[in-house]
């Protein structure tokens, strides 16, 4: 079984083709490193929930718009090399990004698979 790392922030709506350069890069890398996929979905029918949701999990504002992905991986243990590869990897250095989001309101973690269908 595959895992899965998992992904959900919130980004301005004018700075969605920053993110989304960003995140070409990021993918190309990931993959080039030994990721299986990598998958960036904007919110489209993401409702502001009463008690939860995926707007309120982030924090999202008024001018933001959510973003869920995930890169897959054959495994944990391939997952854990894919990552230090990708962060050591010079084309993904800080000082060549201005970060297009409030990264201490993302979501994430690892998910080890169960079921594929």
């Amino acid at each position: 079984m595959s895992y899965v790392d998992g992904f959900v922030l919130a980004v301005p709506k004018d700075k969605i083709d920053a993110y989304k350069a960003m995140a070409r890069a990021a993918g190309d890398v990931w993959k080039e490193h030994g990721a299986l996929a990598y998958v960036e979905c904007l919110g489209d029918d993401v409702p502001y929930g009463e008690l939860t949701s995926f707007p309120r999990a982030v924090q999202a504002k008024d001018d933001e718009i959510v973003v869920f992905s995930w890169i897959v991986h054959a495994s944990r243990q391939q997952r854990d090399e894919t990552n230090r590869k990708a962060m050591e990897d010079p084309r993904l250095a800080n000082d060549k990004w201005e970060m297009p989001f409030d990264g201490k309101r993302m979501i994430y973690g690892g998910f080890e698979s169960f079921m594929e269908l």
